[in-house]
């Protein structure tokens, strides 16, 4: 479910007129330029990194990188910055950190289909496990690294924190335009000292964009494929201002597509700006502003019975069990039946993100960098409720069945789940470097405002609902209040002061880094529910010292080693803190507060080698975690209303965790580079887990089983093939079975996933800079699978339990893969 702003701030183009605007822009760019005289096209960069201006983060806290963690890459790329150098077709880099990571850069990213969102773009790393539900990646996806999914790792794009303060969940569809990334980099292990995030227990996804460009142009590109799909993309970058040292961009994207399941449309307009300032030596300061506003029907999970029955489901086709496969296209009017109605499923939402950082060279061997930022959103997911208004109450609130002197009695109704956020905060870093020694000290704080509400309100007579963010004719409790499935505010404070220290020795062959984090965080929360089991009002701190430590040493020019060892925390998600869902008298809500839900947290050690030859680029490194208090987000349905359904927080109990992780790549050999990634992982529930279902209570004998979210093996190839005009690349990802029960008696069975593209780049025609014609065939041999289990349970059958009672089971939930999709793009630069 999720948050975000009005119907009135929607797509201000239809879908037709916004397709000829596109057609028409591109156009004349590509006429224009065809008729001036022909130029030889740039030729490819020397550099091992690629992209354009801004390639690789390293944002570690204890061994900052030069320009404070962003390599500047020069020499030349084509338009869309590619450079035919970086190793694995652009799925590798040559990296000097001392813990595990993976960066993927442009010369990857520009040949996988536009648009495509960040969990899409890193699913052939080792260790990462990532899964979408439509072809663009408009609904979003999950990724889990090592086993622990989006919510245990921090999202993190120029500074500012992309998790859900609340939830801790990522929305990866409204982050960034890919033709803006320059780089994402995946550190498996564990958060740098300086990252801005309360949810990292496993590890970062750090996100750069490229810089603006020192000479004016730009880019444009257009997309056309399978479901109707339509995307157009520009970017104008002014060049440098005078000689001020200041450079711009400005970018705007349109896409639409046509759900694969079932009725429904998603239309996303996507806007994007970056400034940069550079003066004297080091000094620079960027200012980075995201829009982004999508309108789309949420896409239903299913559980196992209604997949074996029914498939991925056909439209408006039949649809059972406890979670429906697809969305009714027809509404056959007020009937419980009609739960299913995609339009009152809507999932509208707007966000926009603000970062403003600043790097100084204060003299002395000394830098100081600031990274403000500042977040809005404000969205829903919908859903449908057959209720009778004659018995629903909350505590001794009653209704009377009467809503504008009209008695409704039993009804369908529609209630959004809206979230309403406002967040702000800054990181500041001071660094000296002093011979051998570079010290930091920094601190980051942050405050946050979420609104959260859930309003039952009437439909239209056609089934859509009255008011798509649940205004106007409401459902009123008897004091006059608007009955609300949840209603609560949670203001959330961050104070987290770091200090590192790194020596570097034996002429940097050997740096020795260690640093400290405390992390305080409080939580102030109101429910403004009637009869709430905590009252009104709570308070709640988590308070964590987290210290860290590595060595890196270099044997020679060609290999080195390193050591990590580090510790992570994430605290509950805030809905943990209070009741919510429906009213039963004498038991109270359906979702009741868990107060003393205690945060996550883990010990992770690393131990890895790494090898940089002219040709090939590896890396083998053995990881080991030891977790307490494991928190898995689990989805819990309500039995008598399908269409009812939430998220919580769970205990998992302890799980200890072994693996090795394996990347290797090559430079190009007759212009081909292959890539292949490859992990296996072993991990284990260290505890025995309470579960209670049709009044029996007990405790499972859930220790030594496999944890669930978590498969055994995986394995990923990639291949490239560029000569400078004509391209292609292959991607093929095998994941194997994933349990979705702490009981491991139900899975996500294994899968593999293939994708195929390639394109031609023309020379430069006068105005138009490298245009380029390419198409991207994904999951080639449309295979329909399910790929994440989105609704952990404790046991999916009857278990016995260790007082020997049987305890019923409860189904989980999955989301389907994408099916094949064909897309058709050409672009260039200008």
């Amino acid at each position: 479910m999720k948050n975000l702003l009005s119907a009135k701030t929607k797509s201000f183009l239809s879908f037709k007129q916004s397709r000829l605007n596109w057609v028409i822009l591109y156009s004349s760019l590509w006429v224009s330029g065809a008729m001036a005289q022909n130029t030889v096209p740039p030729q490819p960069a020397t550099d091992d990194t690629s992209s354009q201006q801004h390639a690789v983060t390293d944002n570690s806290a204890n061994h900052p990188a030069k320009n404070d963690g962003a390599i500047v890459v020069t020499g030349r790329s084509y338009a869309d910055g590619v450079t035919r150098r970086a190793f694995g077709g652009g799925l590798m880099i040559k990296e000097d950190s001392p813990k595990s990571k993976s960066t993927l850069t442009r010369d990857y990213i520009e040949k996988q289909t536009p648009g495509l969102n960040p969990m899409q773009l890193i699913a052939l790393l080792p260790g990462v496990n990532s899964s979408d539900s439509d072809p663009m990646g408009l609904t979003g996806g999950h990724t889990s690294v090592r086993g622990m999914n989006e919510s245990s790792m921090g999202y993190i794009l120029e500074g500012f924190p992309l998790n859900d303060v609340g939830s801790h969940a990522v929305y990866p569809q409204e982050i960034v335009d890919s033709e803006n990334l320059s780089t994402i980099q995946v550190a498996q292990g564990s958060a740098d000292l300086d990252s801005p995030t309360v949810s990292a227990a496993g590890g970062v996804v750090n996100m750069h964009m490229i810089d603006p460009a020192k000479k004016m142009g730009g880019r444009a590109n257009f997309t056309y494929g399978s479901y109707n799909t339509f995307r157009g993309f520009a970017r104008f970058d002014t060049g440098e201002i005078g000689n001020s040292g200041t450079r711009a961009y400005f970018s705007f994207s349109d896409t639409h597509e046509d759900l694969w399941r079932g009725p429904g449309t998603e239309k996303k307009l996507h806007g994007e700006m970056k400034v940069v300032k550079e003066w004297g030596k080091d000094n620079k300061a960027s200012l980075l502003v995201i829009g982004n506003n999508l309108d789309n029907i949420n896409m239903p999970s299913v559980n196992m019975a209604s997949w074996q029955k029914y498939g991925k489901g056909i439209m408006g086709g039949p649809v059972s069990g406890i979670a429906n496969t697809v969305y009714s296209s027809v509404y056959t009017g007020n009937t419980k039946a009609n739960t299913t109605y995609y339009k009152l499923h809507p999932n509208p939402f707007t966000n926009i993100y603000v970062s403003a950082p600043v790097h100084l060279n204060l003299g002395h061997k000394m830098t100081l960098t600031e990274t403000p930022y500042f977040l809005y959103s404000n969205g829903n997911g919908g859903g449908a409720y057959w209720q009778d208004m004659n018995k629903m109450s909350y505590g001794s609130q009653t209704m009377s069945g009467t809503v504008d002197g009209q008695n409704y009695g039993q009804t369908l109704l529609y209630e959004p789940s809206i979230t309403k956020t406002y967040r702000s905060g800054s990181t500041t870093k001071w660094t000296w470097t002093s011979g051998i020694n570079r010290l930091m000290v920094g601190y980051w704080f942050e405050y946050s405002s979420q609104r959260q509400t859930a309003p039952y309100s009437l439909l239209n007579d056609d089934g859509s609902p009255r008011d798509k963010w649940g205004g106007g004719s409401n459902v009123i409790l008897a004091n006059g209040e608007k009955a609300e499935y949840r209603d609560n505010l949670t203001r959330t404070f961050i104070h987290t002061p770091f200090i590192g220290d790194t020596i570097s020795l034996l002429n940097d062959k050997l740096t020795i880094d260690g640093g400290v984090k405390i992390s305080i965080i409080n939580r102030q929360g109101r429910n403004y529910l009637p009869d709430t089991s905590t009252g009104k009002n709570i308070n709640q701190t988590y308070r964590e010292v987290l210290p860290s430590g590595s060595i890196r040493y270099k044997i020679n020019d060609e290999h080195q080693v390193f050591f990590s060892v580090a510790t992570n925390y994430r605290i509950p998600m805030n809905t943990s803190l209070f009741d919510s869902g429906s009213y039963v008298a004498g038991t109270g809500y359906s979702n009741q507060a868990v107060k003393d839900l205690k945060p996550e947290t883990s010990i992770s050690e690393e131990f890895g080698w790494r090898y940089h030859g002219k040709l090939i680029n590896t890396s083998l490194t053995y990881f080991h975690y030891d977790f307490h208090n494991r928190l898995f987000s689990q989805t819990v349905i309500d039995p008598n209303n399908p269409t009812s359904y939430y998220s919580r927080s769970i205990n998992g109990g302890n799980q200890t965790t072994n693996g090795v992780d394996f990347e290797i790549g090559t430079r190009a050999i007759y212009n081909i580079r292959p890539y292949v990634s490859a992990e296996y992982i072993d991990a284990r529930n260290r505890s025995n887990l309470a579960a209670s279902a049709a009044g029996v209570s007990a405790i499972l004998p859930t220790k030594g089983k496999f944890a669930p979210q978590t498969p055994r093996y995986q394995v990923g190839f990639g291949l490239d093939y560029d000569n400078g005009h004509i391209f292609g690349n292959f991607s093929l990802k095998y994941v194997g079975s994933q349990y979705s029960t702490f009981m491991n008696d139900e899975q996500v069975p294994s899968y593999v996933r293939m994708n195929i593209g390639g394109g031609y780049r023309f020379k430069s025609w006068g105005g138009l800079k490298s245009p380029t014609i390419r198409f991207n065939l994904s999951n080639i041999t449309n295979k329909h699978y399910l790929n994440y289990a989105s609704g952990l349970q404790t046991n999916a059958q009857y278990a016995k339990a260790l007082d020997g009672q049987m305890v019923k089971g409860s189904a989980p939930t999955y989301s389907i893969a994408s099916p094949f999709s064909a897309m058709f793009s050409i672009s260039s630069g200008f």
